[in-house]
């Protein structure tokens, strides 16, 4: 058994190109491409955003790789306009097998903060351990070892929105209101495209309370 932390990996992107793409597009509603400077697409995009002309904002997409839990992801699933996903499968993927290190990830759940709660989820997640590598041993499928795999197993989930769908998901799905475990790995990228396209999500709102040392890790991916 691995408890892990959760992960955020994004791929290499250029957040002034991505802006600068969408001004483009955009201005071909009002062939007002002759408009174009340096910074134009500054004022643009935050007037297309005020006036809720967003579809402008499909044009350009970005793909974020997660490895969370099982818990987390059937959340994210749940947006499925202008959002894409493929999704570790534990109807396939067997980890009694060497490629799995024999062992079986589990997502550190911090927000369990009572240590005698945490101390039963823990001992609860090696005993499910255990028992999936005995049906694994006895020559059980994955798809039938599955059926006992709990919310808090980790899995890498591959998430591609277009820059309208990531304003939607963020500014639903780092409030207060939402489980912690999606807080975790949703504010640090917010925090991310915040930083390099303001312009697109810098208006929008975070819990800001939620502890700092809880955030996943964010990374680009290599390639």
């Amino acid at each position: 058994m691995e408890i892990i932390k959760p992960k955020v990996e994004v791929e290499k992107y250029d957040g002034i190109k991505i802006m600068k793409n969408i001004e483009r597009a955009c201005r071909t509603c009002y062939r007002s491409e002759g408009s174009i400077t340096e910074e134009s697409y500054k004022n643009l995009l935050k007037n297309c955003i005020n006036r809720g002309h967003e579809s402008v904002l499909e044009h350009e997409k970005i793909t974020v790789r997660f490895t969370c839990s099982i818990n987390s992801y059937k959340d994210l699933t749940r947006h499925r306009t202008g959002a894409s996903f493929s999704i570790e499968s534990t109807r396939y993927c067997n980890y009694s097998k060497d490629k799995f290190s024999n062992s079986i990830k589990f997502i550190d759940p911090v927000y369990i903060t009572n240590p005698n709660d945490y101390a039963c989820w823990k001992e609860c997640m090696k005993s499910i351990e255990t028992f999936y590598m005995l049906m694994a041993n006895n020559k059980a499928t994955p798809d039938q070892c599955r059926t006992m795999l709990p919310h808090s197993v980790a899995a890498e989930v591959c998430m591609t929105c277009n820059i309208r769908e990531w304003r939607h998901v963020l500014s639903l799905r780092c409030s207060k209101m939402v489980h912690p475990e999606i807080r975790q790995i949703l504010i640090p990228l917010l925090l991310r495209f915040k930083e390099d396209m303001p312009e697109l999500f810098g208006d929008i709102e975070y819990d800001v309370d939620f502890p700092k040392e809880w955030y996943a890790e964010i990374t680009t991916m290599e390639g």
